[in-house]
């Protein structure tokens, strides 16, 4: 979650008259409280952030771990090279660039990322099978940012 992200559960919290609001996404938990002490939400009352990683189950079964760790052993993170917006096609009317289970080949535009107003065309660098598009449509990223998990072929 972004700094963009809290500020809008914040404005929700005080346009509804809201005291807590506990929200989980992507592995991430965060529970927005107003301090004690302020109780007129319209007031502009404290609020407390309070920050939490989910921790995976992990799972009971060897076979299931070991088969796990063979899947992750063959996985590829295609990360962002950029700061910027990632955007899956080249128009809300386009079909995406690439969907999960599609093999990709070297050079094949794969997502755009916008920064400062320039759209930037992410190119495979591989041949490869997408296992996972981690990133949603019109979110930002960060460099480094893990977008999209592939197979090497």
């Amino acid at each position: 979650m972004n700094v963009k992200e809290i500020r809008e559960m914040i404005n929700l919290m005080n346009e509804n008259g809201l005291v807590e609001l506990e929200i989980e996404k992507e592995g991430m938990r965060i529970r927005l409280k107003k301090g004690s002490g302020y109780p007129d939400v319209s007031s502009g009352g404290q609020i407390v952030i309070e920050k939490e990683r989910l921790i995976p189950e992990a799972p009971r079964v060897p076979q299931a771990l070991e088969a796990a760790e063979k899947a992750a052993a063959k996985t590829v993170e295609i990360k962002a090279p950029m700061v910027g917006t990632f955007y899956r096609a080249p128009s809300p009317e386009s079909p995406a660039y690439v969907e999960v289970g599609q093999v990709i080949e070297p050079g094949q535009v794969i997502c755009i990322i916008e920064a400062m107003k320039l759209m930037n065309e992410i190119k495979a660098e591989a041949r490869a099978k997408v296992v996972e598009i981690i990133v949603e449509n019109a979110e930002p990223v960060e460099f480094g940012q893990p977008m999209f998990i592939v197979e090497p072929l």
